[in-house]
């Protein structure tokens, strides 16, 4: 006979219950559309109860939201969807990161809401931006990757001198030439606040993207996905402008012309700026073609490449001539096999046979003129009397846009020189706002995002459509690092869109690769 201890204690009884709370507040609300989906531990009078809330409360938002509507008219329409844009990014911020992809270069042409409900900055950018850094940060303090969320290249090559500027350039805001106000009515920086809004915080906006969209593509599995996104956005992009031209009727040849360059500056950005984007999509889609496997993927990126140079053509910028030249050309260097020589067979018939005459035109202007003539006046009437301004600090520059307060555009008052409110040159600008010190900080940044880049183009552990992906953003940035000699910037612009995004997709691939390494 066997004795049995009464001091052995039966396995207690778990308890599975969970409260009704934050944590599962979303399985709840879901229930409350289907019958059997709810939690087996709520009660019947909470299953009706939370039922009853939730079509109530959907009942008085569609009221009040159709009154608001009847009086704002589309505002409300596009208010309504980035708020419900930024519930669904509540709980995956990853769903902001795509809708920001698909917004951030529109953002600032004419056909994307700007304002709504007549506030000035509330619009569905704004509200999604940071809606989903809301949601980021939250992320990050809990699983603790929020120390990860800005690389220190970022901070210290290039964020650290582009604020340390911005604050310089504040205290200049009464030595603006009165030049340029009379030639951009729109230029609004009369105080510093307004300074601060347009040459620092706007243009942070980029690098704040692409830190989310890094987030985001830390946290998926399948990165390559992040790609459909991008391509629609670049369709909408091209769209943009093919669309304008057509509708507008215009002749090629009158497009073409020098004193035609501001015929799509209706559309809120210049034709320089467009052409400059359209470079860096395309890059993207020509080396990511050139890896994609799958036949569906293929036919699609090839149908994007035929838009965007559609669009490039169209813009008449000689710079993105220069840029899309460059991309080709590392595309035959990088990828010297029978079907690289035969895409460049095809695209040399085709620019023989099929460009226009005004193509050929616009791009030999200037030509047999000098140098002077092909820079259309910028070196004589832009770029020599600047270069005496960066005597007057050196080191560490004269505040971003300094050129407003140069004293070539106080004094511009004859033929000779060109009044802008930018020096047309990438360097020649840092060099202007951030000094010796910050052109060489920031140079040193675009060295670490090449090499960044490069490395991921050969990463055995991608797959060949991410690697196409990064081999196309090196060289896109190759091409806009030299198209940058002529005009363009090297702070965040708003046809950098496509590199910030690529930027952004590189940091999270890094961060993607540590996480599964630890």
């Amino acid at each position: 006979m066997t004795a049995y201890s009464s001091n052995v204690q039966q396995p207690a009884a778990r308890s599975h219950a969970r409260p009704f709370g934050p944590a599962n507040l979303w399985q709840w609300c879901a229930a409350a559309f289907r019958d059997d989906g709810f939690p087996e531990e709520a009660p019947s009078r909470h299953r009706n109860a939370l039922r009853f809330s939730l079509f109530a409360g959907i009942a008085l938002f569609g009221v009040l939201w159709g009154g608001v509507v009847a009086l704002a008219e589309l505002n409300a329409l596009y208010l309504a969807l980035s708020l419900i844009g930024c519930a669904f990014i509540l709980r995956d911020f990853r769903v902001g990161a795509v809708l920001l992809i698909l917004l951030m270069p529109i953002s600032t042409s004419t056909v994307f809401p700007h304002a709504m409900l007549g506030v000035t900055g509330l619009n569905p950018l704004n509200l999604l931006l940071a809606g989903t850094l809301a949601s980021c940060l939250l992320h990050g303090l809990f699983d603790g990757s929020i120390r990860r969320l800005l690389p220190s290249p970022l901070l210290w090559l290039y964020i650290v001198p582009f604020l340390i500027a911005g604050a310089l350039g504040s205290r200049h805001i009464g030595d603006i030439a009165p030049s340029i106000a009379q030639v951009y009515n729109g230029f609004d920086v009369r105080d510093a606040a307004g300074y601060l809004r347009e040459m620092v915080v706007k243009p942070m906006f980029l690098v704040i993207f692409a830190l989310l969209v890094g987030a985001a593509v830390s946290r998926s599995d399948q990165p390559e996905k992040f790609l459909v996104p991008t391509v629609v956005s670049i369709w909408v992009m091209g769209s943009l402008v093919v669309v304008f031209v057509i509708l507008s009727g215009a002749a090629l040849g009158e497009i073409a012309k020098s004193e035609s360059r501001q015929f799509l500056s209706p559309l809120g950005l210049h034709a320089n700026e467009l052409g400059r984007l359209y470079a860096f999509a395309y890059a993207l889609l020509l080396f990511t073609w050139a890896e994609s496997r799958k036949p569906a993927l293929w036919l699609a990126l090839l149908a994007s490449m035929g838009l965007v140079g559609v669009a490039l053509m169209l813009t008449f910028s000689r710079s993105a001539f220069f840029g899309f030249v460059v991309v080709n050309v590392l595309f035959l260097l990088w990828r010297l096999n029978a079907r690289t020589l035969i895409f460049a067979g095809v695209l040399a018939v085709g620019a023989l046979f099929l460009l226009p005459e005004a193509v050929y035109d616009r791009a030999s202007t200037g030509f047999g003129g000098g140098l002077n003539a092909i820079t259309a006046g910028r070196l004589d009437g832009l770029w020599l009397p600047l270069l005496p301004e960066i005597l007057r600090s050196p080191i560490y520059g004269s505040g971003l846009g300094s050129i407003l307060w140069s004293e070539p555009m106080r004094v511009a008052g004859g033929a000779n020189v060109l009044v802008v409110t930018q020096p047309h040159n990438a360097y020649l600008q840092a060099a202007l706002d951030m000094g010796i010190a910050g052109l060489i900080l920031s140079c040193a940044y675009f060295v670490h995002v090449w090499k960044g880049f490069r490395k991921l183009s050969v990463d055995p552990a991608l797959s060949p459509t991410l690697r196409g992906f990064y081999q196309g953003a090196a060289a896109g940035l190759a091409s806009f690092l030299l198209a940058a000699v002529t005009d363009s910037s090297l702070a965040p612009t708003p046809e950098q869109a496509f590199l910030w995004l690529a930027i952004g997709m590189m940091y999270g691939q890094h961060a993607k690769d540590r996480r599964l390494e630890c």
